[in-house]
């Protein structure tokens, strides 16, 4: 396992809580407000319900329907047993990996949850192997075998010391064998699985009804006993739902306009309160090598030595972001400032030369994709300031194009855009996580990467090392590569921002270090 007082932080610890009360506030326990499941707003809904299938925010849903061999109690930072009772390498190399199950574990539906199935759940990842999807999580697993009902062993093909934090990640959530094909994604909208709840119903882009799953053995310590997700569009309706009472917290989505609005109200007569935290979520662009102006590298170059990170930070999100200048953001080891110190502020001179060295004299055209319905209500203002940034310069002639996020996946996976907006949320809180799912022929972005020094040299060596901070050099290296391909240009790091009424308790901690929000964390100040 890592060494935790030097590989990992608890970046989505809470590093301030702003109260909006000034009175209790806080409801009578024959409310109505206070009857019925919690209502949480998000504006990040699920691609899929299928784990199979998902390396994005579907993972949300899935770490309170599903479970996962190994996750996040409270206040942990590395990996701890769930499903499994323990797990441990059991030898010196970080190769093979074993995991005893709980006794007695089920499905929601009742069906035994044995290794047999965790074997299904996995292998299923790599044999479905969808573009994009998380079998590119599992590089480094050769096969798993089931010496007994409760017994699980992993064999890698290479060292691997960041194997348990990919068992964590809800891309690996045990499903039942029944109702998910070994060979195909389950698509008749229902989940059967072992997690803190159970998915009573759902509306895809609507809400998610969540209730308290009787046959889970966990270490979930559940304080209510039910959850309603509700998905919106944009932070102006989420905020306004939890003003009206329709809503009672807001876990991902907020406006900078909104955060700042509730941040400017503290100390007022308010029944509101924000959670501030530390967080590791990124925005960055993505070039298609295959497109005949981004494919250039000089173009990309260029590019980076236009946009102006602090002006997007600060105008279109009011400081409620930081600038990033690496794909590593800060708070972890390994993270640098490259982009930063290869090109400096930006400077519109700079960019012409290295494009007429280029022999290229008249603007690049140059179409930006982003997409509407996913990582805030900000977007697309952001790519209309990167769009003003490159047009005002003279050497880019830009054209901005949006769809909704499942025809966005769709585009970006069959390589349809030039330029995309991309959103990365941890899957566990290291650099690799960082570096690793970006490159390589199979990787989350669905386009092909080759970086051989990378993949074939610097993660493996990063692997062998339990202490991470022994992988710094690593890291560091595989980062000024990417400086170098300018593949990947980072945009900013965003702070974690938690909205909920007065009368709610448990926000503070209910982030795990991927930034998830762990619905069981919340409840009501009047019933506990």
């Amino acid at each position: 396992m890592f060494n935790r007082n030097r590989g990992l932080r608890r970046v989505a610890a809470i590093v301030s809580m702003s109260s909006l009360v000034t009175g209790c506030g806080i409801l009578s326990s024959d409310d109505a407000q206070n009857e019925g499941p919690i209502v949480v707003g998000t504006t990040s809904a699920p691609s899929t319900l299928d784990p199979a299938a998902s390396w994005d925010g579907s993972w949300e849903l899935f770490r309170n329907v599903y479970q996962t061999l190994l996750s996040y109690p409270d206040g942990a930072s590395a990996p701890e047993p769930d499903a499994a009772e323990e797990c441990a390498f059991t030898d010196s190399t970080n190769q093979v990996y074993r995991c005893e199950l709980r006794e007695g574990l089920t499905f929601s539906n009742g069906d035994r949850l044995d290794a047999r199935a965790v074997k299904h759940s996995i292998d299923r990842i790599k044999d479905i192997n969808v573009n994009g999807g998380p079998a590119g999580l599992l590089g480094s697993l050769d096969r798993v075998r089931v010496p007994s009902e409760r017994e699980v062993v992993f064999h890698l093909n290479k060292p691997d010391a960041t194997f348990p934090f990919v068992l964590a990640t809800p891309a690996m959530s045990i499903v039942e064998p029944g109702g998910y094909p070994a060979d195909s994604l389950r698509e008749d909208g229902k989940v059967v699985g072992s997690g803190p709840y159970t998915l009573q119903s759902y509306e895809d882009g609507e809400r998610a009804e969540l209730a308290r799953n009787d046959r889970y053995k966990g270490f979930a310590e559940r304080h209510n006993d039910a959850v309603t997700i509700r998905y919106f569009k944009d932070s102006a309706g989420m905020v306004k739902a939890l003003r009206d009472g329709e809503i009672q917290v807001t876990y991902r989505g907020l406006a900078a306009d909104d955060v700042v609005t509730l941040q400017g109200e503290a100390g007022k007569e308010k029944d509101l309160q924000l959670v501030e935290g530390s967080g590791t979520e990124i925005r960055y662009l993505v070039f298609n090598p295959d497109d005949p102006w981004a494919g250039r590298k000089e173009v990309r170059q260029a590019v980076a030595q236009v946009v102006d990170r602090v002006a997007i930070a600060h105008e279109i999100y009011q400081d409620t972001v930081d600038p990033l200048y690496s794909m590593v953001p800060k708070g972890l080891i390994g993270h640098t400032t490259g982009f930063f110190d290869d090109y400096g502020d930006p400077n519109v001179s700079k960019a012409r030369a290295i494009l007429t060295d280029a022999g290229i004299t008249e603007p690049v055209p140059l179409t930006l994709w982003y997409t509407t319905d996913r990582y805030g209500s900000e977007t697309a203002r952001e790519f209309q300031e990167i769009k003003r940034q490159l047009d005002a310069s003279g050497l880019f002639t830009v054209t901005l194009e949006s769809r909704p996020w499942k025809t966005y996946v769709t585009g970006y996976q069959k390589g349809e855009y030039p330029v995309f907006g991309r959103g990365w949320s941890p899957d566990f809180p290291d650099a690799e996580n960082f570096i690793a799912p970006f490159v390589g022929e199979q990787n989350a972005l669905g386009t092909p990467y080759p970086a051989p020094e990378i993949t074939g040299e610097l993660l493996p060596r990063s692997r062998r090392e339990s202490d991470r901070g022994n992988a710094e050099r690593e890291f560091e290296r595989a980062q000024q590569i990417l400086v170098n391909d300018v593949r990947l240009l980072p945009l900013w790091q965003g702070k974690q921002y938690v909205a909920a009424g007065a009368d709610i308790s448990g926000a503070e901690g209910a982030l795990d270090p991927s930034t998830i929000m762990t619905m069981w964390e919340l409840h009501r100040k009047t019933s506990w």
